[in-house]
């Protein structure tokens, strides 16, 4: 069962303590700190990085809401208050629920529900982008991670000028930098898309977006010249799909 990571943020002492009493009964909560002022909560925030927030609006010197401003990243929030006046503003900042003190342990029950849900559903959307990911083939607007020794690079596939086979490796051509990854080529062919690379010859992929010039060469074949300066000679067979492929 999945846990949230949560922090009790209120001015008044007495009501945390009541917060973090009543949440013991719910195994899925894991109270992790809590903070008496907007400040407080700034820090424990950007520290600990929580899954949820139960934030009190009126507190001196900075509101919950100005609190979340602050914030690069808000986690959920279920507003805990003595007033109620500040509903519909608390459902324009997306909080997961507000919840009127003293605490009504079947609106709390409720808003926990909500939490559940949102992140079931969170779950089964990064499920369905991942299997998604892995049926299609990536264009240049994909990124990719590559590890090469203790070298790690998150590349976009249009920074990619080329694939080059080196034995059982491919490596891989990107602004300076030549990571080899223990794959072949083919691999490599069968999941990227057509449309943006294509492969020259056995040792070859070419990323169509940085080739600058073309010429006729030895043996009815092509070269490929690269922005780069880089020259790529393209096979004979694959010279008449290159021509079958990008001809009027």
């Amino acid at each position: 069962m999945k846990t949230f990571k949560t922090l009790v943020i209120d001015d008044e002492r007495l009501a945390r303590e009541e917060m973090k009493s009543i949440l013991k009964e719910f195994s899925e909560i894991e109270v992790i700190g809590e903070a008496q002022n907007g400040d407080e909560a700034l820090e424990l925030i950007k520290s600990t990085e929580p899954d949820l927030l139960f934030l009190d609006v009126n507190m001196p010197g900075m509101t919950g809401f100005e609190l979340l401003k602050k914030l690069d990243t808000i986690p959920n929030v279920i507003f805990v208050t003595a007033y109620d006046e500040y509903a519909i503003k608390a459902f324009e900042v997306n909080a997961l629920d507000y919840l009127l003190k003293p605490i009504d342990i079947d609106r709390l029950n409720e808003a926990i529900g909500k939490l559940k849900q949102k992140s079931e559903s969170e779950f089964e959307s990064d499920i369905d982008q991942k299997t998604d990911r892995n049926s299609r083939l990536l264009t240049k607007d994909d990124r990719v991670f590559i590890k090469d020794g203790e070298k790690c690079y998150f590349v976009q596939l249009s920074e990619v000028r080329m694939l080059e086979s080196d034995g059982n490796y491919v490596k891989v051509h990107f602004g300076k930098n030549r990571p080899l990854i223990l794959r072949s080529l083919n691999s490599f062919e069968e999941k990227l898309d057509p449309e943006c690379f294509f492969r020259a010859n056995r040792k070859f992929i070419v990323n169509l977006d940085w080739i600058s010039g073309v010429e006729n060469w030895f043996n009815g074949g092509l070269q490929l010249e690269l922005n780069t300066g880089e020259k790529i000679e393209v096979s004979r067979r694959q010279t008449i799909r290159f021509k079958e492929l990008f001809s009027f």
